[in-house]
């Protein structure tokens, strides 16, 4: 093991906000092994090339969900060398294998043992496309937090000129709209009370229709102080039961 400033020849500084962003890291993931010019600035420079990158990023949306969190500690943990870091290998997944999961680590070494050291091309392939997916959820998470903040200042349009954000597929469902058509549950990750924080207590798999349903009898529920009971048929309220 070696240290990141042991490698570089450049100190970690600046709280640790610099570190990684250094041409002997990103040269390393970004060049093209099948270019002599690229393999030549290598050598040149002292760069090795870096086959493997895992990273796990700053905690962003556990930081700003946390109780008493201040603003600084909240952008102190938006992570920039390690998104950065991720793009770069994501970009040459040719022959970069960028992890951002750690449910794959060990999928990939045996992909790695099974094939004489390298992970195969429909591998690599597979972790560039999460890799992308999870560096843009984690900057739509800070956008929104951003917006949400720019939302209680003075004279600020509540609707934002750009929405940023990302789903989190909780489970396939039993069918779409319509029997003949397939769909997926997803979360954005809000903080307020929704449907994919509930738990299904019992029957069958859910559909597209029971998710409306359910959306739409939640959304109902909440027009009461007191608590609530709400029947909905197809997305249509017909009727409710409040204790009195």
């Amino acid at each position: 093991m070696q240290e990141v400033a042991d490698y570089t020849g450049s100190p970690e500084m600046m709280d640790g906000r610099l570190k990684t962003l250094h041409p002997k890291v990103h040269g390393g993931l970004l060049a093209r092994r099948d270019v002599p010019a690229h393999v030549d600035a290598m050598t040149t420079h002292g760069i090795d090339a870096i086959d493997v990158l895992c990273v796990n990023l700053y905690r962003f949306r556990e930081t700003a969900r946390k109780a008493g969190a201040t603003r600084e500690d909240v952008v102190e943990n938006i992570d920039i060398g390690g998104p950065a870091m991720i793009r770069s290998a994501a970009k040459n997944h040719a022959s970069v294998a960028v992890v951002v999961d750690p449910d794959d680590y060990s999928k990939v070494l045996q992909a790695m043992r099974d094939h004489g050291g390298t992970a195969p091309p429909e591998v690599l392939r597979k972790l560039a496309a999460k890799a992308f997916a999870h560096t843009a959820s984690y900057d739509s998470a800070i956008a929104q937090w951003f917006d949400c903040e720019r939302r209680t200042q003075p004279g600020e349009s509540f609707f934002p000129a750009h929405v940023a954000f990302a789903g989190e597929k909780l489970q396939d469902l039993r069918y779409g709209e319509n029997p003949h058509q397939r769909a997926a549950f997803y979360s954005v990750g809000m903080n307020e009370p929704t449907l994919a924080g509930a738990r299904q207590l019992g029957g069958k798999e859910l559909s597209y229709n029971n998710i409306l349903d359910a959306d739409a009898a939640m959304g109902l529920a909440f027009e009461f102080e007191r608590t609530s009971c709400v029947l909905v048929k197809h997305n249509n309220p017909c009727g409710y039961r409040r204790r009195l």
